[in-house]
């Protein structure tokens, strides 16, 4: 005899948030990380701003445009990183209750 197995309960964004900010710190929660090799990708940018960034390029002896914006990509990204782990630990330690950000 079989049993038909209950439908679940739709979850919704709150609920989800709240479980994974309860297992944020509990690596035994979270699966092993996936790794997957990044395969290049292009984007289309307008001609003005890539000329502009060909001519910094350049300025700053990079072999190709694509190195250079790869090298000011990167450095951005650590920069907003930097600046969002600042916050967070601005807003946490003045016990603030936007708790979702950590």
């Amino acid at each position: 005899m079989k049993t038909k197995n209950k439908p679940r309960k739709k979850l919704t964004d709150e609920e989800i948030d709240k479980i994974v900010v309860g297992q944020a710190d509990n690596d035994l929660a979270w699966e092993k990380p996936i790794r997957r090799k990044a395969e290049p990708t292009s984007v289309l940018i307008p001609s003005e701003l890539a000329s502009r960034a060909a001519f910094l390029a350049r300025l700053h002896r990079k072999a190709s445009v694509g190195e250079w914006l790869k090298h000011i990509i990167q450095e951005r990204i650590e920069l907003e990183e930097a600046a969002f782990s600042g916050l967070k630990q601005e807003l946490s330690s003045k016990g603030s209750p936007n708790r979702h950000l950590q």
